[in-house]
Order: structure tokens, then sequence, then C-alpha cells
């Protein structure tokens, strides 16, 4: 069966009754190459074992198991479960895990199915759980590399320097835990429905915590307020979330190399964490 085969396709999920859900964000490749290069570029290959999330019908399941020692493909939507009994009855070394990747318990399901194997994910993650799941597995450090299918728009976020318009938080956070590599874009028509924006391939490499950090959650809290009202001045966003004076942060910003002036998005990981001990000394 050629799961990428919008005909094929629209036979199977009729034969087992299967409606899109909106809410689950469904939208299943129609274009063979998608699947196959996503597989290529997670690294999965002898000796590994893969994490894939929201697998759908199977057509990146089934690419991942000819590569990869193992495959735990995490479902959350049941109606799908007959499906990909049927879609992945060739391939012995997949287990579909029925449930939420959210409420798993991660490091064990790692350990049982991926014993003696080097973890990784790979996914098309639903548009509308891309932040919480990115976030639970670099949180995780269980994972050599996560390579996710997410909307380009967040993809770029997730890249974006200090300075331009996408970067943020969460731009910070993914820096913080993962190098990070935007692959190649995927256009709408590739999808069953095609959705309404271009999707985008990222790989994320997780990495030790950068030494220049002494006090990772004192640096989020700087992040988190500093981005918190970004149209305001490092000085103004900080003054509503550490309960120091104008005085004090304005020291602690000059003692910290930046400008009186700054504004937060200007600011890298390094600049944050000089920033970020100058406030843990005068806290």
């Amino acid at each position: 069966m050629d799961l990428c085969n919008i005909e094929e396709i629209k036979a199977l999920l009729g034969r087992h009754g299967f409606r899109f859900s909106k809410s689950m964000g469904q939208n299943f490749l129609i274009e063979s190459w998608v699947p196959q290069d996503i597989a290529d570029a997670s690294g999965a290959g002898a000796g590994t074992g893969v994490l894939e999330i929201g697998p759908g019908i199977g057509p990146l399941t089934v690419q991942l198991a000819r590569r990869a020692d193992k495959v735990a493909a995490v479902e959350l939507d049941r109606a799908l479960l007959p499906i990909l009994s049927e879609t992945l009855a060739g391939c012995p070394n997949v287990t579909v895990v029925p449930g939420d990747v959210m409420k798993l318990d991660l490091p064990a399901l790692v350990a049982q199915q991926f014993a003696g194997l080097t973890p990784l994910v790979c996914a098309n993650l639903p548009y509308n759980i891309t932040t919480p799941v990115l976030t639970l597995l670099l949180e995780s450090g269980l994972f050599a590399s996560i390579t996710v299918m997410i909307q380009r728009e967040v993809a770029q976020r997730i890249c974006a320097a200090p300075g331009t318009g996408d970067y943020g938080a969460f731009s910070v956070f993914c820096q913080y835990h993962a190098g990070t590599e935007l692959l190649f874009e995927v256009p709408p028509e590739c999808f069953l429905p095609a959705p309404k924006v271009t999707s985008a391939v990222l790989r994320l490499t997780p990495k030790s915590a950068p030494a220049c950090v002494h006090d990772e959650k004192r640096f989020f809290r700087v992040v988190r307020g500093a981005f918190g009202q970004r149209r305001k001045t490092l000085l103004n966003a900080l003054t509503s979330a550490f309960p120091l004076s104008k005085d004090d942060l304005r020291a602690c910003i000059e003692a910290a190399g930046l400008p009186a002036d700054v504004r937060g998005e200007r600011l890298g990981i390094e600049e944050f964490a000089r920033l970020a001990d100058e406030i843990g000394g005068r806290g």
C-alpha cells in the first residue's frame, strides 16, 4: 500500500470510517518524498530507537522502521489504531503506543522500548501542540536528536537570532537546550487536507547547558521578564518581574555591560546570563 497515494489514502480511511479531527490538527502526507526526506534527516539507522509522535496512518513510521532498529509511535486518536494495525502490519520493529505524549512517563517509555539503543525523536507534529511537546522533549534530556515537521513560522522563531523580529523567549529556550537547524520547507499541497500554512522540518540537537549560565531558574526568569512586554525597554520590562528598584535594575544592566536603553530582544544567551548573575547578586 502506498501511504502517500491520495486515492489509496481515501480508500483506506473510507474502509475504517475515519473522519479528520480539526482539534487534533490532522493533516496526512500525500507526497512520498516528504517522509523519506524527514526520515533521512532524523539520523535513524542501525543502533537507534525512534520515538514518533502522531503517526497518523503511518507513512513516516514506515520510513523510520526501514532505517532504525526500533520505532515507538505514540498516537492519541484511538480511531487511527485499527488503521495503523493494517498499514504497519509489515513493520515488526514498530510498537504503537496509544495515549497522549504529554501524559506518558517518557523515561519509562524510552527505557522499555529502546534499551541498548540511541533514542531519537522524529515526528510530523500537530501545529497546536508544538511548543509544549518540544519543551517536554528538550527538558527530558533523553534524546540525541529531535527532528520534527512544524509550522514554518514557529521553526523560524526557534532558529531566530537576537535582534530579529522572530526572536523571543522560546527562541532562547530552544537555543539554550539545543543546536537548531531549519532543514527544508514543505508546502501545503503535500497534505490532505491542505493546511493554510507552509511547514518546515527542524532538527534540534540537544547539548549541555551553557557554561555561562550559573542559575538556570533565575536565567529563565530574566528571559521571560524581558520578553513579557516586548515594546518596553529591558529596564521597564524587568521592573514588573523582579522586586528590585528601578535604580538597582539599571545598575544591574550597566554592570552586565549592556546599554541602559537596550531591549530584551537584542540579548543573546551570554548577555542574559550576565544580567541574571548581576540581578542574583542584588537579590
